[in-house]
């Protein structure tokens, strides 16, 4: 089950908000615990003894760190051991197979087994949860069902963002639940909401499309208005789902961590990522690159740092070499950043650097989309007008005269325009503040109206 869709919002979400606010508060993270648990079991239930196996497991280990002191070290490495056996059982066996026959050369029988869902996001949570009770940064939760609620949580379940424990201890124990708070949730989640099924979706039909047409086919203005719309697809797809994630965490009471801050904005590949799912990189820093020495122990074992952080940022994101390859291409970019290219950067005019970021980032989506990496080198080379059969077609012109104005919403909203129109005062104007919960209501029905009327409806952080 998914946000952006109708037995979610319709039946799911109302019922949980019905039996959330008429039980009484002591009740509410057991019907927060079961709604999740169902929420998650609803996708596939036999995975669901995988994640109270998970629970279960990092309940009691983190019980076992903080008891004892000769054996402190030893309970956490076999509780990072175990998260990352079965993460890498469920994403990465196949991968891992498919590398080790290729330089040993032999054959193998492995049935790929279905990727849980979120996996990766809340392994990454109890591994956080685990190495801050470890550091004696928090205290161990002492009930379980409150530690399988922030485990399970289903507004973050499945895609983010991911929640440190010391941001939501104290909200699981005792949170105010208030009717602004609720709206300001509603809101949220109808942003949202917009932002993927009325972006989002539309631009991921373009992207699909050319995507999945022969290298051999595509024209250098194809490829250019693929790699466009794949390129706001997965920002309105990701920051869509990441705020319906933080506007159902108000109706309930929690403040969640933003994922996402205009990201395409950024004058530097480094402020791109500052921007760009925020979870993530903030647990990579934290948990890996400043581990690791960060950048205290001269260039090359920054270097080394730099290069250990992207290659995992890469796997992470999938069991494929394109994936590797995407995130080593950033790691090489933010090395040069840092060692020199920025001081060439901050000096160009800034409609350049904004430039700059988006063809750097353009291109990495390639690797990313792209089924495999023979494709990805073909699509670029027809991008940049290289073993092309033309520079353009009829076809383009399509693209844009149907999808034309999900292009231009996407521009437009790929920019902080509230805070433009704020700026300029406009949006404290009377009139427009008698406009805006009228907008939302649009937005909303419109919403809905494109999801009744199609059955086109991906998620591409599901496979994650």
């Amino acid at each position: 089950m998914v946000f952006s869709n109708l037995v979610f919002i319709f039946a799911f979400l109302p019922i949980v908000i019905s039996l959330y606010y008429l039980i009484r508060k002591e009740f509410r993270n057991s019907v927060l615990l079961i709604a999740s648990l169902f929420f998650y079991a609803w996708g596939e239930p036999t995975y669901l003894f995988l994640m109270i196996f998970s629970i279960s497991t990092n309940y009691l280990l983190a019980r076992v760190i903080i008891k004892t002191n000769k054996y402190r070290r030893i309970a956490l490495i076999i509780a990072i051991i175990i998260n990352i056996i079965l993460l890498g059982y469920y994403k990465y066996a196949g991968f891992i197979l498919s590398a080790i026959s290729g330089v040993f050369n032999f054959t193998y029988d492995f049935t790929p087994v279905a990727l849980p869902i979120g996996i990766s996001f809340y392994t990454f949570q109890a591994i956080a949860y685990l190495v801050d009770i470890y550091r004696n940064e928090i205290k161990p939760q002492k009930n379980i069902l409150d530690f399988a609620l922030y485990i399970s949580f289903f507004p973050q379940l499945v895609a983010g963002p991911i929640v440190r424990y010391d941001i939501v201890a104290a909200q699981l124990k005792d949170r105010k639940e208030s009717v602004n708070l609720f709206a300001q949730g509603c809101i949220r989640f109808i942003i949202g909401l917009g932002k993927k099924v009325l972006i989002a979706n539309q631009l991921g039909l373009v992207a699909d499309e050319i995507f999945s047409s022969p290298h051999n086919e595509l024209t250098t203005s194809l490829a250019w208005i693929g790699i466009l719309a794949y390129t706001l697809q997965i920002y309105f797809d990701f920051s869509g789902y990441s705020d319906m994630a933080i506007g159902l965490g108000k109706m309930f009471g929690f403040k969640l961590p933003i994922n996402f801050n205009y990201p395409y904005i950024s004058k530097s590949i480094t402020e791109f990522w500052r921007r760009w799912h925020i979870t993530l990189g903030s647990w990579f820093r934290d948990y890996i690159y400043i581990p690791l020495g960060g950048n205290r122990q001269g260039k090359w074992k920054y270097a080394r740092n730099l290069f250990v952080v992207w290659f995992l940022t890469g796997l992470w994101h999938g069991a494929s070499w394109s994936f590797v390859i995407w995130g080593l291409y950033f790691g090489v970019i933010i090395a040069l950043e840092k060692m020199a290219l920025s001081k060439v950067l901050i000096k160009l005019w800034a409609p350049l650097q904004h430039l700059y970021v988006l063809l750097i980032v353009m291109i990495g989506w390639v690797f990313f989309r792209a089924d495999n990496f023979v494709y990805s080198f073909h699509y670029l080379k027809i991008m940049f007008g290289i073993n092309t059969p033309e520079y353009f077609d009829h076809t383009t012109v399509y693209y844009l005269h149907d999808y034309g104005v999900y292009f231009i919403l996407g521009i437009i909203f790929s920019i902080p325009i509230k805070k433009m129109l704020s700026d300029n005062r406009i949006i404290f104007s009377q009139k427009f503040q008698v406009i805006i919960p009228v907008v939302y209501i649009i937005l909303f029905l419109l919403s809905i109206m494109y999801l009744t009327n199609s059955t086109y409806n991906p998620f591409i952080y599901f496979r994650f």
